[in-house]
């Protein structure tokens, strides 16, 4: 629903149009992506499950499971990777429930308010975690 839905908090970019920009940044930064999308809590808990093998790094923007989902909690408790939430509007300055973030409890940061660039803001902020790691 990006680009369609409430585009004046949101923007009128794509889901393509986003993965397309990240993917442009990553390849600017020397890393890869694996861009994802779901509505589908399982599904989200899984892959972030799995990243602990598979990734060294997390951009995650769970949209509204960020203020209400225990298992998104649970599941980014139990990997030991970089994780950096991600949300394109200010949550801070919308309804007062968008404040709690369950993701932030485990996320290294965050990133909010700056639309899609919100993503480049995030992978930025990886490629420094990962590189700082490295020195």
């Amino acid at each position: 629903m990006l680009g369609v839905r409430q585009p004046k908090i949101y923007g009128h970019s794509s889901l393509k149009d986003v993965k397309l920009l990240c993917e442009k940044e990553a390849r600017a930064l020397g890393l890869l992506v694996d861009f994802r999308q779901s509505n589908l809590e399982g599904e989200l808990v899984g892959w972030i499950q799995d990243a602990q093998a598979s990734v060294n790094g997390l951009l995650l923007n769970a949209g509204a499971l960020t203020h209400s989902s225990i298992a998104v909690f649970d599941a980014l408790a139990s990997v030991q990777i970089p994780a950096v939430e991600i949300h394109m509007s200010n949550i801070h300055r919308r309804e007062k429930f968008r404040e709690m973030s369950y993701v932030s409890l485990f996320a290294t940061g965050m990133v909010c308010g700056f639309g899609s660039y919100s993503y480049v803001l995030g992978l930025r902020a990886i490629y420094n975690i990962l590189t700082s790691r490295q020195q």
